[in-house]
């Protein structure tokens, strides 16, 4: 049962968990696409394959028990080619910051000042949109797909359990050979306190599925970064701000099954996406931090090259930007709306892997 006076208790330890879990392990969701034209390496891409299935199978589960208390969730919308578009713009952006939505802030917990810089540039990002926000939605509306359903089960008149099993099985079959393989983990010794990538994704599956269950939604927090931009611009300018139509909309207007209507957007206000998504952002932070500093790995490296903090920077942006356009952000896409098939996260994890190699080569030839 949602209630949202009390939701933001589940949210933070969610995110507290999250963090910690990520810090541990390095488990980033730029890394499985980064490292496949980077490095010409599947490693992680195995592991984030395991958190898709994994939230896959849970998601499921959750459903046939009755614990979702939307399925779809609320704010996925429609297929369009603008997810499409925001995923190759959003591929972009997290390789030159060196980290998707989550994984600055758990960088940030741990130190990372290039993190930091991207952070600022999520939210100048979110800035931006607001600015192109009626014109993108007029590009939404003609490139919408289909206005009848959101899921691939839908379109195909199925129960969304056929196609999970037509799916997990031979998954699984895959996984265990990898195992067998000895290709599931990187060899070696893990160092004090790190915890195995697989182990992380299974843990990133249950705690997203956790999320969902409890607030209807899974993990997701670029909307709140638009409201953070929202009233810096508010209180810088304040005349501009009033102007633009993009931080009057609400995204989020659902009655939930006890009745509860559930309303929230990107305005700066205190709304149902506030009590999630804040306390998943802190969380998250704070996770990241206990962690680095368990291990005494806490650091504030100020030597940094000037390149990196301007191509995290401007990663930033493109990120910022890029979720408002495709309607949500890597985490959103991959490990919520993929696992339930959603067509607009299939198009936006699809428009990933170009933009992950634009990004690699700007990466190379700014950075590097």
């Amino acid at each position: 049962m949602i209630s949202i006076g009390s939701i933001h208790i589940p949210a933070f330890a969610v995110g507290v968990s999250a963090g910690f879990l990520m810090h541990r392990s390095g488990f980033c969701l730029v890394g499985p696409f980064r490292d496949l034209f980077l490095f010409r390496s599947g490693f992680l891409a195995r592991n984030l394959l395991l958190a898709v299935v994994a939230s896959m199978v849970l998601f499921e589960g959750a459903r046939r028990l009755g614990l979702l208390p939307f399925y779809p969730f609320p704010m996925l919308g429609f297929p369009s080619v603008t997810h499409l578009i925001g995923g190759g713009i959003f591929g972009v952006g997290m390789v030159l910051a060196g980290g998707c939505v989550v994984g600055v802030l758990y960088r940030m917990g741990a130190g990372n000042l290039v993190a930091g810089t991207a952070f600022l540039g999520l939210l100048a990002g979110s800035a931006v949109y607001a600015e192109i926000h009626p014109a993108w939605s007029v590009v939404k509306d003609r490139g919408t797909l289909s206005y009848g359903w959101s899921t691939i089960p839908q379109a195909l008149g199925v129960d969304p359990g056929i196609v999970v099993l037509a799916l997990a099985v031979p998954s699984f079959v895959m996984f265990l050979r990898w195992c067998a393989d000895g290709t599931w983990s990187r060899r070696g010794v893990l160092p004090r306190g790190d915890v195995p990538m697989w182990a992380a994704a299974i843990g990133l599956s249950i705690l997203g599925t956790a999320c969902y269950v409890l607030s209807g939604m899974p993990i997701g927090i670029t909307t709140s970064y638009a409201k953070m931009a929202g009233w810096i611009e508010s209180v810088l300018a304040p005349g501009h701000f009033a102007t633009l139509e993009y931080f009057r909309s609400v995204p989020l207007n659902v009655a939930s099954p006890t009745g509860q209507i559930l309303r929230g957007g990107p305005a700066p206000v205190l709304d149902v996406v506030a009590a999630i998504q804040f306390p998943l952002i802190a969380g998250v932070v704070l996770g990241s931090f206990l962690s680095a500093v368990l291990l005494s790995e806490f650091r504030v490296y100020r030597g940094v090259p000037a390149p990196q903090f301007a191509a995290g920077f401007a990663g930033g942006i493109l990120m910022g930007l890029a979720s408002r356009m495709g309607s949500g952000c890597n985490v959103w896409h991959l490990l919520g709306g993929v696992p339930i098939l959603a067509a607009p996260s299939l198009l936006f994890a699809a428009g990933l892997f170009p933009g992950a190699w634009i990004g690699t080569l700007l990466f190379r030839k700014v950075v590097t």
